[in-house]
């Protein structure tokens, strides 16, 4: 008899050692490594069965345009490009407890309620009781939704492959189902890509949308190999703070519409529900005679969002000050710190730094620079900024503040919410300051170097209202 041959493989990224250690030398994840059995190979490859032959054809040809199933929540069909291809996959991963299994209970029965096909919903962490409790709490026990419990991948594709007109089926979740062809544990590398690939294939051939539900890791990636996200279509990740009653559904990966698309929802006791106007709730409950607090104008995918951040100096009782960073970069804001010392001799080494995006939204984008340096020097001088202004811009190392994309677009939204005036990068061949953009009811000051920026913000005391780089040179 053969002996059974093993491989060690890393459940964090999948990479394979002939035998086991503590710690992977791919990712360098500690006690991730499990045995497992390894699948038969052919020892001569490809030799013996001759392959069939591949149709080549042309670029231009007629192609049989698509309709995107629409679910009914519009957020949800923004992230996803407008709807739900048919034939797609989509994977959606988030913190346990973020509202995964929620939001997608929701989108099945939105979507069966308003479509003629079939929506599937296949748990295999929760009993169908379980899942009827929680329809029932969220006032949708009565939608045409077909529910069902299973892990077996088998057993699934059977029923997939029997059952016609399905449009949506939504697997709770990718890490609980296994293949009974390999002899490891659900959630290992090989039962998730092995489910994933049988799932995937089913859903192109019978052309309905699938959506698999993925746990994530502790440093936030979705558990299992990385090859997964590359199997399916699009990449949904759902972010929120404990805290906030918002969660936002951001996409990460997209082949049928824009990366970085994000929907805004508000958890409440009666499930998710969608905010269409995300800006003026992130600023409802804005002080604006506060010093440190500065609105940004940000695009996060295709839209544009206003949202406050909050900056704190006060002076520290340690030899090392405090940098403290909430929906930010704490490297970019290290670099802010720098360049308003270098070349602004603005000094913050005796204060601790802290930062903060409220609404527990995350930015990325290097347009939020000028907006946190103007909550910096604001809280700094103990001078709020004017209530009606917003902020975008980036600043480089030598301290010239640069364009950014989309600027027409950032400021017709804050116009649209009642903002007045704007601080906005000068561009290069054009000068001039408080000129009123063409369509847009806002008056812009333009500055070049962040020099500008003090100059704008000045202390609430002294005689002559020196700004901030003459009151520390004296």
């Amino acid at each position: 008899m053969a002996r059974a041959i093993s491989s060690y493989v890393c459940q964090e990224c999948g990479n394979s050692h002939p035998k086991w250690t503590g710690r992977c030398e791919g990712c360098g994840a500690w006690n991730s490594i499990v045995e497992e059995a390894a699948p038969d190979a052919v020892p001569k490859g490809l030799k013996g069965k001759k392959g069939r032959h591949i149709n080549l054809v042309s670029l231009r040809g007629e192609a049989s345009k698509m309709v995107r199933h629409k679910t009914g929540i519009q957020e949800f069909d923004r992230v996803c490009g407008g709807g739900l291809v048919p034939g797609s996959a989509i994977l959606v991963g988030g913190d346990p407890g973020i509202g995964k299994s929620t939001i997608l209970l929701q989108v099945s029965a939105a979507a069966a309620s308003q479509s003629s096909q079939r929506c599937i919903y296949i748990s295999g962490e929760e009993a169908i009781d379980q899942v009827r409790m929680r329809a029932d709490r969220l006032g949708l026990a009565d939608t045409p939704v077909s529910l069902a419990a299973a892990t077996d991948v088998r057993d699934i594709v059977a029923t997939l492959e029997e059952t016609e007109g399905s449009a949506i089926v939504i697997i709770d979740s990718i890490q609980t189902l296994f293949v009974d062809n390999l002899d490891s544990a659900p959630g290992t590398v090989g039962q998730v890509r092995a489910s994933a690939q049988e799932l995937i294939r089913v859903a192109k051939r019978r052309g309905f949308a699938l959506i698999l539900v993925g746990h994530v890791t502790k440093d936030g990636a979705i558990a299992g190999p990385k090859v997964l996200e590359h199997m399916v279509d699009t990449v949904l990740y759902f972010e929120g703070e404990r805290g906030h009653p918002f969660r936002i559904l951001r996409t990460v990966k997209n082949r049928f519409g824009p990366a970085d698309e994000i929907g805004v929802f508000e958890m409440t006791d009666m499930g998710l529900i969608e905010v269409s106007n995300p800006s003026a709730l992130f600023l409802a409950d804005r002080d604006e005679d506060v010093s440190g607090a500065c609105v940004f104008a940000g695009i996060e995918g295709s839209r544009p969002m206003l949202v406050e951040i909050q900056a704190l100096t006060a002076p520290t009782s340690f030899g090392t000050p405090r940098r403290a960073v909430v929906g930010w970069d704490s490297s970019r804001l290290s670099m802010i710190l720098a360049v308003l010392e270098a070349r602004c001799g603005v000094s913050t080494g005796t204060h601790d730094v802290y930062l903060n995006v409220a609404g527990g939204l995350r930015i990325g984008e290097p347009a939020a620079d000028l907006a946190v340096a103007a909550a910096l020097v604001s809280s700094l001088n103990g001078t709020p900024l004017p209530g009606a202004t917003v902020v975008f811009g980036e600043i480089g190392l030598s301290g010239e503040i640069r364009q950014v994309s989309q600027s027409d677009l950032r400021l017709r939204e804050a116009s649209k919410l009642g903002f007045s005036h704007a601080i906005i990068p000068r561009p290069g061949r054009q000068r001039g300051e408080n000129k009123r953009k063409s369509g847009i009811e806002i008056v812009t000051t333009e500055i070049r170097h962040l020099d500008d920026l003090l100059g704008l913000i000045r202390p609430a005391h002294g005689g002559g209202a020196p700004t901030l780089r003459e009151a520390s040179h004296g």
